[in-house]
């Protein structure tokens, strides 16, 4: 835990249990919606084949995954560390052009 702390400059363990809690949230929120989506569009694994089937979950997934994680962050006051991460999540994919 000392890792994470020095590593994200974590001042007390309460941040670092509400970033994990976060992170947590974030991914099963994001793993339902995409779901969610998935069905919406009619696509699943017994219309769709494996390889494409999961190539589009993932990218409902990677796009969507930075916003939530941004929006989460602010809503449980960590925005000032969730911030800059989801901007660099965001640039890793190809869409930092949203935050010019």
């Amino acid at each position: 835990m000392a890792g994470f702390r020095e590593r994200w400059g974590i001042k007390h363990n309460y941040q670092l249990i509400m970033i994990l809690l976060i992170f947590a949230i974030n991914g099963s929120i994001s793993a339902r919606i995409s779901g969610f989506l998935m069905d919406f569009l009619g696509i699943n694994n017994e219309n769709t084949p494996w390889v494409f089937y999961y190539l589009i979950l993932i990218l409902l997934v990677l796009p969507l995954y930075p916003f939530l994680l941004m929006g989460f962050g602010y809503l449980f006051g960590q925005s000032k560390f969730f911030f800059p991460f989801g901007k660099k999540l965001l640039k890793s994919i190809g869409l930092g052009f949203i935050f010019r």
